[in-house]
């Protein structure tokens, strides 16, 4: 996933260009120093007020958060469809998905914030409540507009958190829609706030004595700059960043139906998810078989307009994003790499690419420890399962991987192999409400959804009375 902090001298313009079409359509005003300045003095102010709601009245407000997602469902998903390219089928889910996290939240909220009595064996009596820490950064990324500062605010703003909001500078009009949503939705207008800023303010927001923790959905080099202040600020912080996850496919599946399934997950919002099968690894004696089911699926997924239904993958973001991921696989093939499908830009105006199928890709390649975030499989041969799970944990992300077989008792014993912060078997990738999310290495710290993401900027504390 990608946010845009990796210079911290950088200016960003806050603009829609239609990956589809690579026309301009909209701009956004960038918010002043000044403007930074009050708005976290408002935030802060909010804080006070926002965490002394009772815990009903701020999980109503994230259900109300929920049913406008619903009712809202169609508008939302054009826009993300319009600002960086995703099909809308694929949109539509994310608007669900993402309404599914305020409820989730509204619905178990209260009874996580239940204070718990601690039996230590003494006559004292001795409680833990989860309290609130208060104004709290999050710098979101555009390859899921909605679902990722769903996973960032809900949890927060149940919890009585209040936060300040950068979203993606190609996602503004999803960034305004929240915002707009929320406050409709009795989340108080200082409780929540957006802003169009650039990577220096973002730093001097992190920087303030009045902001206690921060969040970045994005690049390792986004998360170093964003790491880095935290940490000399003593401030909170959890950190997604990329991911090169595994695909561990066993020897007793049916090649056709899985080959199929996990050729269109990799391709799914056109290869830009961090937790996307990037690396697939397949017994040797079905490679062959495998690998030609996943060049036939990709070459007849219907690549088009993402307005458009039928549409199964749209453009990638930008242009700037395609041509990297061309320049990536290209750097491949002239290292040795062998390119099955795709590889190239498409010839026609906007940020369009081929899906793409490599094979031989060994140890000496960069394409062997990058991540490649675009609609890229690379496909390994394995002699043994063993060397699978070497090869699959050879990596320095951690975020999540998949083990595929009819013997799911194995396929699991193989799956707790794997070091990642998510393992599935049969699935890929699959994220609700309830579950954690996150990983380890350079995959980022932290946790985000369920009772884990509920606990990572809150204050679990003791409160202990004498007899």
């Amino acid at each position: 996933m990608r946010s845009e902090i990796t210079s911290r001298r950088e200016i960003q313009t806050y603009r829609i260009e239609n990956p589809a079409t690579g026309v301009f359509e909209k701009e956004f005003d960038s918010t002043s120093d000044a403007d930074v300045r009050a708005a976290v003095e408002r935030a802060h102010a909010a804080f006070d007020t926002w965490r002394r709601e009772s815990a009903q009245t701020r999980a109503d407000a994230m259900k109300r958060v929920a049913d406008a997602y619903d009712e809202r469902a169609d508008e939302l998903a054009r826009t993300i469809a319009t600002e960086m390219g995703k099909p809308l089928t694929e949109a539509k889910g994310e608007v669900e998905l993402a309404g599914s996290i305020f409820r989730w939240y509204g619905e178990h909220g209260p009874a996580l914030l239940e204070e718990e009595k601690l039996d230590i064996g003494d006559e004292a009596s001795s409680v833990v409540v989860t309290d609130p820490i208060g104004v709290l950064m999050g710098v979101m990324p555009w390859n899921f507009p909605h679902y990722q500062v769903a996973r960032f605010a809900a949890p927060n703003l149940m919890l009585g958190n209040t936060i300040l909001l950068k979203h993606a500078s190609i996602c503004g009009s999803s960034a305004v829609f929240i915002e707009e949503i929320l406050h409709a939705a009795g989340v108080p207008e200082d409780a929540y706030i957006n802003l169009f800023v650039s990577n220096d303010q973002v730093t001097s927001i992190i920087e303030d004595s009045r902001v206690r923790g921060v969040s970045l959905t994005g690049s390792e080099g986004a998360g170093i700059a964003v790491a880095e202040t935290a940490a000399k600020n003593l401030k909170m912080s959890v950190l997604e960043l990329g991911g090169s996850d595994p695909l561990i496919v066993l020897d007793d599946v049916d090649v056709a139906a899985t080959a199929e399934a996990v050729a269109k997950a990799r391709m799914s919002n056109a290869g830009q998810a961090c937790n996307s099968p990037k690396r697939i690894f397949v017994p040797q004696a079905m490679f062959a078989e495998f690998t030609d089911v996943v060049v036939t699926t990709v070459g007849e997924l219907k690549v088009g307009d993402p307005l458009d239904q039928a549409t199964e993958m749209g453009p990638l973001s930008s242009i700037e994003a395609r041509d990297g991921v061309v320049e990536q696989v290209r750097k491949a093939v002239s290292e040795g790499a062998t390119l099955r499908a795709g590889g190239d830009a498409l010839d026609k105006d906007g940020a369009w690419m081929a899906p793409t199928v490599i094979t031989g890709v060994t140890s000496e390649m960069d394409a062997y420890a990058e991540e490649i975030f675009g609609p890229v499989a690379m496909i390994f041969p394995y002699s043994s399962v063993d060397e699978a799970v070497r090869v699959a944990n050879d990596s320095s992300f951690g975020l999540s991987g998949s083990v595929w077989a009819k013997d799911v008792e194995k396929a699991e014993e193989i799956a707790r192999r794997l070091e990642v912060g998510m393992t599935y078997v049969n699935e890929h990738g699959t994220t609700k409400a309830g579950l954690p999310f996150g990983g380890v290495r350079r995959s980022g710290y932290g946790r985000e959804l369920g009772r884990w993401g509920f606990t990572e900027f809150a204050n679990p504390k003791l409160v202990r009375v004498a007899s």
